[in-house]
């Protein structure tokens, strides 16, 4: 009892957010006062259930010893299953409610608000028949009989003296009358967890301590360095014209301006009266990410957030963004020159070159479930220290369930939507948002499914009064408003505001403070504008053929992005028929994760900005690409062929082309290829109303499609057709492709509507299983936390099965992909680069009767690959019962912790494989290609 209250002081005291103490204390009479001896109390009490019976007779050594003190108890046998009904956090609450009612005179209907974080300190607060259940078995929690009156003496005498020893005995009666709001209750039922698990640590808190008589403070002084947390950043707000501030925290070029869009939203962060939501939507390349970043330092100062969370779509963009966030931290005031948790979050950080770097530098003291860190008992605190430097991917913070807890996390969306899914440990994740300033990037991108999630996280972020930046380039403004009125908490309606006072305006800023009133901002576009001139193009992979074989005459570079890797494995065979292998390069999803690391890499030294690219093809080249060249990947082509999509990733895809100036004029592009382009392929164009190909159909459905040919129809149509002019009709193309108002002409009405039709039973039926497993809305100050997580999904993770939670996507498999070869041997992908330090990964042997070697694993793990949806239901019961066939022992479990619970796919020599009726052919230049086997 005493090392959790004494952890959770010391919690209070160095690790908490200003933001988040100060939230708790304005629930409290004597504000900051009361609030840190609450946690202390509540922490040092929290584990009084455990002098009950029920918990009590589990040792019959222990047991006896406490009978001969007059607390009779029955057996754990004699007992038998009804111990359940009293685990040992559910009793605890009910102590404590029945303590706080006799000697305090609170009433039943006031001690669930404080209690409830003692019966949810193991991850689930009861529900209400769980408690009913315990109070019908009373002998769970006393003995009947003489020995109920010791039992009740003991426990009084416990509660007692904890509010003494941890100064609240005079505190009670005042705090009958507070009402503790449900995200209060919430961060200090977290308080307590975090609490508890350090201090059930025997690294730090060992049972037998070395020495005769270490003192209290001392043996608590000696957990303290050895967890060696760092302390969360103390945000100061500067002085500075935005300009100078842009200037000291980022690689600006020499002489070079900020944009009208960053400018604004760092004005605006400053004009808010408290910081809350903003909205930035903005052309692709308009600085979006530093702007998030400036206002996020500004938030912080004025809240008191001790971080940063940076959500992204995707893995692949949580990547590329990590690097960016390392080299903003480095130029912050406040983080240079002290120490600071970092993390990547997701469930391949570990893979991630820049954040293994830290791992190997940080040391720290490791917990249950920690991977490959030592007790600090074992490792000296010199060597820590030296190794720390400034940013930290500290041990005990790489757990699976606190790893959110990091100051600055870069991750995938997928984290912040876990913070509306009901689970275990829900509170720790909730923890973990509240100390933080959320940034959203690619708002656009999450569907219904997702939204319903991320909608109501914003209406606890707003509870919690975090503030949250969201970016998008392509936002629809009835999207726009929802993500107002769920952080705000006020009906659409008056967060319809928005919507009114920004009509079609782009760039756009929307701010709110939560419980107000919307702010819009319309900051000028940059002097950055193009015209990019749309046509359609029939389908076909002659009719594409031929086609750029007359627009590369004098050479240039082309990106064609197809809506399926099918689709792009076919056009890329075709165009090398066309213009040689050499000529052609193949980027999509189904790649190893480090070829598809490479594939990035190399697009960026071949495509990237010319300041940071001399290797660009001088004469013809083309990527065939899936949406993985969508998003992130600042690269620049001369000319786009795009299939048809929704008219939001239609623009981001127009983001590619012409990205950079490239001499004066374009000059240095081929002379035809100087005006921007983009052809739109699959479709038919010539049908009464284009029909999209299939697959596109599959992937963004009939109703979306349409919607964007129809307002692309004045940009495509006959020699009257006009340029789409970026970013000046990105808005009004958006808004209009998402509105409610009929578009295209009449005689697609019918078939437009019938989509549309379709579209909105999808939608709802996404709503509905969205729903089932959604945590609720903020509940009513004072309600207790009672049944928060009744009913929902137990233990969640990033994992496939844990995105899918939060994702509509049927379940995928996973594997890990190694080569056998001609002896039966298993090795690494014999094609495989050094890694960074110059170290072989290619041909690894990965013995079956031993254990692989460390670096031998951590590669063959690097080569995870998704399989794509032709392994999902059925087909996937038959592919996982074909893949255990390969089953090691000698990589399971601790042996080697990087395979242990792989599925493991063995390509033969040739690279291929057969799998549950398919042939699967790999390729480091075309990724993997899944065919129908004809003999199965």
């Amino acid at each position: 009892m005493e090392d959790s209250a004494a952890v959770a002081g010391l919690l209070w005291d160095r690790w908490l957010p200003a933001g988040v103490r100060k939230l708790i204390a304005e629930a409290l009479p004597q504000g900051e006062p009361d609030a840190r001896a609450l946690a202390v109390w509540l922490a040092g009490v929290h584990d009084v259930g455990k002098a009950t019976p029920a918990f009590a007779c589990q040792v019959d050594l222990l047991a006896d010893a406490m009978r001969d003190q007059g607390l009779e108890m029955r057996s754990v046998r004699a007992l038998g299953p009804d111990r359940r009904v009293a685990p040992h956090g559910l009793a605890g609450q009910v102590l404590l409610g029945e303590w706080l009612e006799e000697r305090h005179g609170w009433a039943s209907a006031r001690t669930g608000q404080f209690t409830v974080v003692v019966g949810g300190h193991h991850g689930v607060p009861p529900e209400h028949g769980q408690i009913k259940a315990l109070y019908e078995h009373e002998e769970l929690l006393r003995t009947p009989g003489a020995g109920s009156r010791v039992w009740r003496q003991v426990q009084t005498e416990l509660l007692d003296a904890c509010a003494e020893q941890f100064g609240v005995a005079e505190r009670l009666g005042q705090w009958r009358q507070v009402r503790l709001p449900q995200p209060v209750q919430v961060l200090l039922t977290a308080l307590v967890i975090v609490s508890d698990w350090i201090a059930s640590n025997p690294d730090l808190f060992p049972y037998f301590p070395d020495g005769a008589s270490r003192g209290d403070q001392e043996r608590l002084a000696a957990a303290w360095q050895g967890l060696d947390l760092p302390e969360p950043w103390r945000a100061e707000e500067l002085d500075r014209s935005a300009q100078e501030l842009f200037t000291s925290r980022f690689e600006l070029p020499a002489g070079a301006e900020i944009r009208p869009v960053q400018d604004a939203a760092v004005e605006l962060a400053r004009e808010m009266e408290t910081p809350g939501l903003m909205v930035v939507e903005a052309p692709m390349g308009e600085g979006k990410t530093e702007a998030a970043l400036a206002v996020a330092e500004i938030f912080a100062a004025r809240s008191g957030a001790g971080g940063v969370f940076f959500a992204l779509p995707t893995m692949a963009t949580g990547n590329a963004m990590f690097p960016r966030l390392l080299d903003w931290l480095d130029r912050l005031p406040g983080v240079a020159g002290s120490r600071h948790s970092v993390h990547l979050a997701h469930s391949k950080a570990a893979l991630n070159e820049d954040f293994a770097g830290l791992m190997a530098r940080t040391g720290g003291v490791a917990a249950v479930g920690v991977d490959e860190a030592a007790p600090a008992s074992r490792q000296r605190p010199e060597e820590r220290h030296r190794a720390g430097g400034e940013l930290v991917a500290h041990a005990w913070l790489r757990g699976r369930k606190r790893a959110m807890l990091a100051s600055f996390v870069a991750g995938t969306i997928d984290q912040l939507l876990f913070a509306g899914l009901k689970s275990r440990h829900l509170a720790l994740r909730h923890l973990a948002v509240a100390g933080k300033v959320v940034v959203i990037d690619e708002a656009h991108a999450y569907d219904t499914y997702m939204s319903v999630y991320l909608d109501r996280v914003l209406s606890w972020l707003g509870a919690y009064r975090v503030p949250v930046v969201v970016l998008s380039a392509t936002l629809p403004a009835s999207r726009r408003r929802e993500l107002v009125a769920a952080y705000s908490g006020r009906n659409e309606a008056v967060a319809g505001e928005t919507g009114a006072a920004a009509a079609d305006a782009y760039p756009l800023l929307t701010a709110v403070a939560p419980g107000g009133g919307p702010l819009v901002r319309r900051p000028q576009a940059s002097a950055r504008s193009s015209e990019v001139r749309v046509e359609p193009l029939a389908d076909g992979l002659d009719v594409l053929a031929d086609r750029l074989e007359n627009e590369l005459i004098d050479g240039g570079c082309v990106l064609v992005i197809r809506n399926t890797v099918r689709r792009v494995l076919e056009t890329a065979r075709a165009l090398r028929d066309r213009f040689g292998a050499e000529n052609v390069t193949v980027a999509h999803s189904c790649f190893v994760d480090l070829d598809r690391a490479g594939k990035d890499k190399e697009l960026l030294r071949l495509f990237g900005p010319p300041e940071k690219t001399d290797a660009r093809p001088s004469g013809r080249h083309i990527v065939v690409a899936s949406q993985v060249a969508e998003q992130s990947l600042d690269v620049d082509f001369d000319l786009l062929v795009s299939d048809l999509c929704p008219v939001d990733l239609l623009l981001q895809r127009m983001g590619r082309l012409h990205r950079h100036w490239r001499g004066p004029g374009q000059q240095e592009r081929p002379e035809r290829l100087r005006t921007p382009r983009c052809l739109v392929a699959g479709a038919d164009w010539t049908a009464d109303v284009p029909a999209p190909v299939r697959g596109s159909v599959a992937v963004y459905g009939q109703h979306a499609l349409l919607r964007s040919a129809a307002v692309l129809l004045p940009h495509l149509e006959g020699g009257s057709r006009r340029p789409v002019r970026l970013p000046a009709d990105i808005s009004t193309l958006v808004q209009e492709a998402y509105g409610e108002a009929p578009v295209g002409p009449d005689h697609w009405q019918e078939a437009m509507k019938t989509a549309g039709e379709r579209f909105e039973r999808h939608r709802d039926d996404q709503a509905e299983r969205a729903a089932v497993f959604r945590l609720g809305d903020v509940g009513k100050p004072e309600r207790p936390l009672f049944g928060w997580v009744a009913a929902g999904v137990g233990d969640t993770d990033d994992t496939p099965t844990g995105r899918a939670q939060v994702r509509d996507s049927r379940d995928s498999l996973e594997v890990v992909v190694v080569q056998r070869r001609g002896d039966g041997s298993l090795a690494t992908l014999p094609w495989l680069e050094a890694d960074g330090k110059g170290r072989r990964r290619a041909g690894l042997e990965l013995p079956q009767d031993a254990t692989p070697t460390r670096f031998a694993a951590r590669t063959a793990a690097s080569c995870g690959l998704r399989l794509p949806l032709q392994f999902s239901g059925e087909t996937m019961d038959r592919a996982i019962e074909e893949l255990e066939q390969l089953y090691l022992p000698n990589w399971q479990g601790k042996n080697s912790p990087w395979l242990s619970d792989h599925l493991i796919l063995a390509l033969d020599e040739d690279c291929q494989t057969h799998l549950a009726g398919f042939v699967l052919s790999y390729s480091p230049s075309d990724g993997l290609e899944v065919t129908r086997d004809a003999d199965d």
